[in-house]
């Protein structure tokens, strides 16, 4: 049986670097074109499985281990509270999440509201403490793994950072929730792993895919497996596109959807019953909401 890419959800308060974070691993600038720079839209993002292994590959030949699953599917979630509905959305597909958290500012009113999002549908998250070169005295080592570059810091540095991871983890365990350092643990299954970012520098974002994918290939496995038959999705939006007419982004986790299929949508009022004209899939690494080269079109996906 096919396993599917996992569909991972990135939440966090506004102006944490949620989007900046993808964009360094995208290496694009969606993040400039938003209105303010604050998401206005669910995007989603494909990784191919081939950019992973580009970012990853040689902490995971380090620990013998191999990428089984075929990418990844990144949805990017608005961070301003009046957006709460569009974060529900992309929150409620998601296999596995990552929640952003400024390393200076701690939890912010957001962050509870998103921790509260994925308790309420068991979703597994990382957290990545990001703008971790913000910190005072802090010694950027770009794209470099985290690891190596709280190595090559200052005593006083590494002692401010690990306060503020502190009280990360103080701010979790008022919330019912273990968490720690993610070289620090060694049972993935009930401590959430934080791994500290920068979105500007680069620093710790391999480690932050390793986890991840090694964590969805660990403990997604049933849930990643396809089965032939109707497509089940979910819509993340609906919206009019020029030349297109109204289009609906959606999210396809199971089955077959074919061009001209008849589709059910739940509505306001009463089911909606259409047909299928088009369908039209992001390239790899471009987003829903800026593909600067348009989409792909496909006969089924």
């Amino acid at each position: 049986m096919a396993i599917r890419q996992p569909i991972v959800c990135v939440l966090g308060h506004v102006d944490t670097g949620k989007t900046l974070l993808l964009d360094k691993i995208r290496k694009t600038t969606v993040q400039a074109r938003e209105a303010g720079g604050i998401t206005q839209h669910i995007g989603a993002s494909f990784f191919p499985v081939e950019t992973i292994k580009k970012l990853i590959g040689p902490l995971l030949s380090s620990l013998k281990s191999e990428i089984k699953i075929p990418g990844l599917l990144i949805v990017d979630t608005p961070g301003h509270e009046a957006f709460t509905n569009l974060r529900k959305r992309g929150g409620s597909v998601a296999d596995i999440a990552i929640l952003v958290v400024d390393i200076l500012k701690g939890f912010e009113a957001q962050t509870l509201e998103c921790i509260e999002i994925l308790k309420a549908r068991k979703t597994p998250f990382i957290v990545a403490a990001n703008k971790i070169d913000r910190i005072p005295g802090w010694k950027a080592q770009p794209l470099s793994p985290f690891v190596k570059s709280y190595a090559m810091q200052n005593p006083f540095v590494k002692e401010t950072l690990d306060n503020k991871l502190y009280e990360i983890m103080g701010a979790f365990s008022r919330n019912g929730l273990h968490s720690d350092r993610f070289d620090h643990i060694k049972d993935f299954a009930s401590t959430i792993a934080i791994i500290p970012t920068s979105a500007k520098t680069g620093e710790g974002l391999n480690e932050l895919l390793l986890v991840l994918v090694g964590l969805a290939q660990i403990y997604l496995k049933k849930r990643l497996k396809t089965t032939k038959g109707a497509a089940k999705g979910s819509v993340l939006e609906i919206k009019e596109e020029e030349g297109l007419g109204l289009t609906l982004n959606t999210i396809i986790y199971d089955g077959t959807l074919k061009k001209d299929d008849l589709i059910v949508i739940g509505g306001k009022e009463k089911p909606i019953v259409t047909h299928i004209r088009a369908i039209l899939i992001p390239k790899p690494l471009d987003e829903i909401r800026d593909p600067r080269d348009k989409f792909s079109s496909v006969g089924h996906v």
